[in-house]
């Protein structure tokens, strides 16, 4: 039998709170919305190029949101040393297979983790230098994060919608 993806419970954000939280909150939300677009779906499908030409999928949009995960908060903020996931140009959406979906969810599921746990004790005027724009802060890191889910969960609507029908983000 195939994996399938989880079916996944969000909690609504807070409508009130500190800047923090509500950062924290809507950032939840959106993380939990793409997986709530993958849930009940097999490797099979979530790999599927629904709009061919195009390589997006929802496959691809895990893997790539793991990689934005590890790079923003990680590798970023957290100063951690660590590799890109699918180094290359485009290969989180070339090489999106069937058969490591699990794993591929797995791996999103543990950088969303270790993007909380790497920022958690830092103050949203926390920056880091980065090469090209110089000081970035996390207030504006959060701002880009949740920009970066809202955009790529528009895709996940439309994807969705066409792999099964089904709709609502």
């Amino acid at each position: 039998m195939s994996w399938i993806a989880p079916e996944i419970k969000r909690v609504d954000e807070p409508f009130v709170g500190d800047e923090r939280a509500v950062l924290e909150g809507l950032l939840e939300w959106h993380r939990a919305t793409l997986l709530h677009q993958c849930a009940g779906l097999t490797g099979e499908q979530l790999a599927r190029w629904a709009v061919p030409p195009s390589n997006l999928s929802l496959l691809g949009l895990v893997r790539h949101m793991a990689e934005v995960e590890r790079q923003w908060f990680r590798r970023r903020f957290g100063g951690a040393d660590l590799p890109e996931l699918f180094p290359g140009n485009d290969v989180d959406f070339e090489q999106a297979d069937p058969a490591g979906a699990a794993d591929d969810y797995a791996t999103l599921l543990a950088e969303q983790d270790g993007a909380r746990a790497a920022v958690a004790d830092l103050s949203l005027d926390a920056t880091f230098e980065h090469p090209k724009f110089g000081a970035m802060s996390l207030r504006w890191c959060y701002a880009h994060m949740l920009e970066e889910y809202a955009r790529h969960n528009g895709h996940a609507d439309f994807l969705r919608e066409r792999i099964d029908g089904r709709t609502g983000g």
